[in-house]
């Protein structure tokens, strides 16, 4: 087995065991802030590929912890780069604990120029975001994916160490999420959260503020500003079959990050990402707050 046969095994023990055996993403939005020249990150100078395996813990709504594995792997062609990312998500607190795949991401990024940067690409499902427990509907909160194929689109601009992103994201389907509060007896943990049957989800615009700091030759410490504004109220239809407006929906979010890369061998990198927001939406359906994430990614390039 080679180097990175054994790079790729550990990965997907890594990922896909850790959620099994019971040891259980830093923004709030629907996933782009997390693609490569969107968020900090070593660029890939001597070699055309790119393996990323990492596990995210955070605190979300509802006192529910949250366990997000991912696999993702990039192919640089001169002024092009073509991203492939495979998520999941573990969820567990009040009446449930669930662990599913999430959504596959396809992002090509193109180099405009030195310091412009260009990218456009899709999230695709895994599911419909309707998964049920003792045969009724579960929040979005236990969903592990939004549902929703969306388009992505980005810029990356960068003035000497600044570092400037500014994103799209914009659901061009909608879930078949059909949860009710109404359906569960009043005494469950799930009345407290909000009904979202039919739910219908809008766009998020973000800019994300990034400068590195180099710490002795190779350490590198990126403190981010990252504010994520939900375009407007998302919507619901009620038992009585009346499309409701969720109030508080829309908004901004206002997330603080701090990446560390530091080096291994000569082409991998570990980064650890920590994030908290300082302000947040009234109201959050798609159940996407974290109140605190830790990131851990490890970079294999070959």
């Amino acid at each position: 087995m080679n180097q990175l046969s054994k790079h790729l095994l550990i990965a997907v023990v890594l990922i896909f065991g850790l959620p099994h055996l019971g040891l259980s993403q830093g923004c709030s939005d629907a996933g782009i802030c997390t693609l490569e020249k969107i968020k900090p990150g070593t660029e890939m100078s001597h070699t055309d590929n790119q393996v990323r395996f990492g596990i995210g813990y955070g605190n979300a709504d509802h006192g529910i912890l949250v366990i997000t594995p991912y696999l993702a792997y990039s192919r640089k062609f001169d002024r092009t780069t073509l991203e492939a990312r495979l998520t999941s998500i573990s969820q567990s607190g009040n009446e449930a604990s669930v662990f599913g795949l999430s959504d596959i991401y396809l992002v090509g990024n193109y180099q405009l120029a030195k310091t412009l940067q260009f990218s456009a690409g899709v999230k695709i499902p895994l599911n419909d975001a309707n998964r049920l427990q003792d045969g009724l509907p579960l929040p979005m909160d236990y969903q592990s994916s939004l549902g929703t194929v969306d388009l992505l689109l980005g810029l990356l601009y960068t003035v000497q160490k600044l570092e400037l992103a500014l994103a799209y994201q914009q659901p061009l389907t909608q879930n078949g999420n059909t949860f009710l509060t109404e359906a569960y007896p009043s005494e469950s943990d799930f009345n407290r959260f909000q009904s979202t049957n039919r739910y219908i989800r809008n766009g998020d615009i973000l800019l994300r503020a990034s400068y590195p700091i180099s710490i002795g030759r190779a350490f590198v410490l990126t403190p981010s500003l990252l504010p994520i504004y939900h375009l407007a109220d998302d919507k619901f239809t009620n038992a009585v079959e009346e499309e409701e407006t969720i109030f508080g929906s829309e908004g901004l979010t206002l997330n603080l990050n701090f990446y560390a890369d530091i080096p291994v061998g000569e082409n991998n990198n570990l980064q650890v990402n920590m994030g908290t927001p300082l302000i947040y939406r009234d109201a959050r359906p798609d159940g996407l707050t974290r109140s605190f994430v830790v990131n851990f990614e490890y970079q294999v390039n070959f």
